[in-house]
């Protein structure tokens, strides 16, 4: 995209979908707070863990990351029936506010346009947590249920701060950082509009990305663009 189809794009959205009490700062730390709070009520609840009830959180962990992958490669871009507002956000909205050339944010009102609204939320956590963890409740032990979803919160609060970190100033502190470097060039080749649809759809470790082979370097021999 252009600078100045970057530019229309990004006044749309604001003009939209930000509405005018909104905060940046707030919405960062309520996803912050309620990831910590789920998190901390979920561990309040452990009793007697038995040694094998501990390899919930390593399984959750990749239970977490193929659900990333399969949101964000599924119904993020690919528009469905029942999921085209998420494609919309997604594929439409997002990847016209942010271009591998115009990645960060230019004010904190703009972090709208990367952290999960509500409605997403209860999406990604109620389509692929609650309904594992009723289940695992009922079929293991209450441990498991726990601690699946003290994981998988954790897991979520990893995936926003890590995607938000992507889209700040990589001058910044925050952008500096080795970490946040090294796996952000992954997300900024998936805001190619010639490789968003195939490759790097894993937002943190790109696990399953590997494990699919949609993961995409500049130096990848024999990948198209």
């Amino acid at each position: 995209m252009t600078t100045e189809s970057v530019a229309r794009a990004r006044a749309a959205f604001r003009q939209n979908r930000i509405p005018e009490n909104y905060s940046g700062p707030l919405h960062l730390a309520t996803v912050i707070s309620f990831s910590l709070l789920v998190a901390a009520v979920s561990f309040a609840m452990l009793e007697d863990i038995k040694p094998a009830e501990w390899l919930t959180i390593p399984l959750t962990f990749l239970y977490s990351n193929i659900a990333e992958y399969l949101g964000h490669r599924g119904p993020m871009h690919n528009r469905t029936r029942f999921f085209a507002g998420i494609f919309q956000r997604h594929t439409v909205e997002h990847h016209s506010f942010f271009t591998d050339e115009a990645i960060s944010f230019d004010s904190p009102r703009d972090y709208r346009a990367v952290l999960f609204p509500p409605i997403l939320l209860v999406f990604f956590f109620g389509f692929f947590a609650v309904p594992v963890g009723a289940i695992l409740y009922f079929l293991v032990s209450p441990n498991v249920c726990f601690l699946f979803v003290f994981t998988a919160i954790l897991y979520y609060l990893n995936y926003e701060l890590f995607h938000f970190s992507y889209h700040v100033d990589p001058r910044s502190r925050l952008g500096r950082l080795p970490v946040v470097r090294r796996l952000r060039r992954n997300h900024v080749l998936h805001h190619d509009k010639a490789l968003m649809t195939r490759y790097n759809f894993n937002i943190t470790y790109p696990i399953c990305d590997h494990l699919f082979g949609t993961l995409y370097r500049h130096d990848d021999p024999g990948v198209s663009r």
